[in-house]
């Protein structure tokens, strides 16, 4: 069970406060060729998504409520790997203004890393619900 917490806490850590460290600079919020309504986005987003880590990690530590935490953070992290999959329709892009992007192994860093994460988190999912169904008792009349 301590490696499905530590496992979950992780991926909750990442949005939450390794996004935030990396976006809260002159490439995001502090970018002067951004709009100051795209900023305003940008920032509601993390600290929504933060506060929605801070949330799931007391779910996960103190209420041991291990599925919801579970929940709320595939939508944190599913949310970002669909807006990468529908990019076109909207114009977005995890490119820079250069054309620059952080990637690993041609694969861009926060899809690569929410990915992993969103795997992880349905694994572990599964993982708690298998044990439930395996110890729930079935009568049949």
């Amino acid at each position: 069970m301590k490696t499905k917490r530590a496992t979950i806490s992780l991926v909750i850590l990442l949005y939450s406060v390794a996004v935030p460290f990396l976006e809260i600079n002159n490439t995001h919020v502090f970018n002067p060729d951004w709009t100051p309504h795209a900023k305003i986005h940008e920032v509601w987003q993390l600290i929504t998504n933060s506060s929605i880590g801070i949330l799931c990690l007391w779910l996960v530590w103190v209420k041991n409520e291990l599925r919801t935490s579970i929940v709320l953070s595939m939508l944190v992290t599913g949310g970002v790997l669909i807006a990468y999959c529908i990019q076109d329709v909207y114009g977005g892009s995890m490119k820079y203004l250069d054309d620059s992007e952080k990637a690993i192994l041609g694969i861009n860093i926060g899809v690569l890393g929410f990915g992993i994460s969103f795997i992880f988190l349905i694994l572990i999912f599964y993982r708690l619900e298998h044990q439930k169904n395996k110890h729930s008792i079935k009568l049949d009349y």
